[in-house]
């Protein structure tokens, strides 16, 4: 069996390279999405397995952890809505993939894979967790004052989305800059 796998996966791979698809970016930018999807997962387990019953004040009236069940969006938006939630991340993710396929600037990628490996975290939290499909709650377990309970996935969908503004911020600089 594996011998038959072997020549599959040097022919899809000999596809994307006929496609022109960069194969270094597409493993970076993949590479960091299961990089976050691991470490939000296993953060997530550790908050439900210690947090649960015992929060931790790391620094007082700034950052505790905590153990909570988010079955919607941030800022309470879309409870009972994990089907559409799970949707969005599947739309995610295919959107992740594809903007890997083209050539970006190296910010661009790092942050297209973070945003994957958030959006899948999240997802599986989604998938595995509840009752039926889509209906599992999102463990979130760090919290600050007056700013909703989150993780590791949806630290690192902020962080990409600040880094896709400092980039467009940046390169709309440049361009008045050599305009004028």
């Amino acid at each position: 069996r594996s011998e038959a796998r072997g020549p599959a996966v040097r022919n899809h791979m000999r596809e994307l390279r006929q496609e022109g698809v960069n194969r270094r970016q597409m493993a970076v930018g993949l590479g960091i999405s299961m990089a976050v999807i691991a470490v939000d997962l296993l953060t997530k387990r550790y908050a439900a397995t210690t947090f649960k019953s015992d929060p931790i004040e790391v620094i007082p009236g700034v950052l505790d952890f905590v153990y909570t069940e988010n079955f919607g969006a941030s800022f309470s938006l879309f409870q009972d809505l994990g089907w559409f939630l799970s949707i969005a991340a599947l739309v995610a993710a295919a959107i992740v993939v594809n903007a890997l396929r083209q050539d970006r600037p190296l910010g661009e990628v790092i942050a297209f894979g973070l945003i994957g490996g958030g959006a899948v975290g999240n997802l599986i939290d989604r998938l595995a967790r509840g009752d039926g499909l889509f209906d599992g709650g999102v463990i979130d377990w760090i919290r600050l004052p007056n700013f909703p309970v989150f993780n590791i996935a949806d630290s690192s969908i902020t962080i990409a989305v600040v880094v896709l503004l400092v980039m467009a911020w940046r390169s709309e600089r440049a361009a008045k800059a050599v305009a004028a």
